[in-house]
């Protein structure tokens, strides 16, 4: 039994097709197919039902792949250490950021981080928090972009920065700061189900979960910031906006902008990881790489700040 057997066998599992595994272990399929019979052999269950089209996994083959997945990604992780201890920064990153996040932020460090080590394939989506700390737990991504804290004992968080909210009222010109008591009064265009903004923004104007009387015969809820800024403005209703979404703003939509008196609504953002994640050093060059593009950007908070919490995904 050795790696390479691990790899056919996941690749199989994964094609559901021997050329096509073989093709992609670059290795002939009469090797490949020789080489799983082997594995079959040595640990005496038969993973891959051969006579059928595709190749279906057995019932004991689908428990042995999940931990063939489970071994391989640990084996990925020796190697990690071994090039930690040699001071590389190489190999695969899969980096998962929030939609409500993604598209502000990676635009800020994602780029000279890259061409800083060359040797570093990153692969970036973007992802729901609920989506990610799944994928991490499964070692499916490294890394992980969300709001914090997520009150996840198998997961290590690193906060990067605090991002306060903004009011945009697409139908009124600001002319003032204005006041979370007059905020629950609003009716407010929301990001839909399973982004945890909408989240932190319904339990702020409605604590406890306490409805409020609607205005508004019908309910949109966006799926990203883009789309919800673009049926705020196009309708002229109004919303919550996180800071960093507003800073290619034009002078005029800066207009319909108002920060919060007194107690300003924000968010802490930050990097979460597996509490076994071994590539150390890539973690604290990264946080600090996006700490250092967003100091500046961010207005400092006081102490009477609200915090918003996640609740959910």
């Amino acid at each position: 039994m050795n790696i390479h057997q691990f790899h056919y066998v996941l690749a199989v599992a994964e094609f559901r097709h021997f050329e096509l595994a073989a093709e992609k272990c670059h290795i002939s399929q009469s090797t490949l197919s020789t080489m799983i019979a082997k594995f079959e052999e040595e640990v005496g269950v038969r993973i891959f039902n051969r006579k059928k089209k595709p190749v279906e996994l057995t019932l004991e083959g689908a428990m042995i792949v999940d931990q063939l997945k489970i071994v391989s990604k640990d084996i990925d992780q020796l190697f990690e250490i071994a090039r930690e201890i040699k001071g590389e920064v190489a190999g695969d990153i899969n980096l998962s950021v929030i939609p409500t996040v993604a598209p502000f932020l990676l635009p800020l460090f994602l780029q000279e981080f890259s061409l800083q080590f060359p040797k570093l394939n990153i692969v970036v989506r973007e992802e729901t928090t609920e989506e990610i700390r799944k994928k991490l737990k499964s070692r499916e991504i490294d890394i992980g972009i969300v709001s914090i804290p997520l009150h996840d004992k198998e997961l290590v968080e690193l906060k990067l920065y605090d991002e306060p909210f903004l009011f945009y009222d697409a139908k009124h010109v600001s002319g003032k700061k204005i006041s979370l008591k007059e905020l629950k009064s609003k009716n407010l265009c929301l990001m839909e189900e399973g982004h945890c903004m909408r989240t932190q923004v319904a339990e702020l104007c409605n604590p406890g979960g306490a409805k409020q009387p609607a205005t508004l015969n019908f309910e949109y809820k966006a799926g990203s910031i883009d789309g919800l800024i673009r049926f705020v403005k196009s309708n002229k209703f109004s919303t919550l906006l996180p800071y960093l979404s507003t800073l290619d703003f034009t002078p005029e939509q800066r207009r319909h902008l108002s920060p919060f008196s007194a107690s300003v609504p924000y968010r802490s953002i930050g990097l979460i990881v597996h509490q076994h994640f071994v590539k150390k050093k890539l973690l604290n060059i990264l946080r600090d790489r996006i700490i250092a593009r967003t100091y500046g950007l961010l207005p400092k908070l006081d102490a009477k700040s609200q915090m918003l919490h996640p609740i959910g995904s």
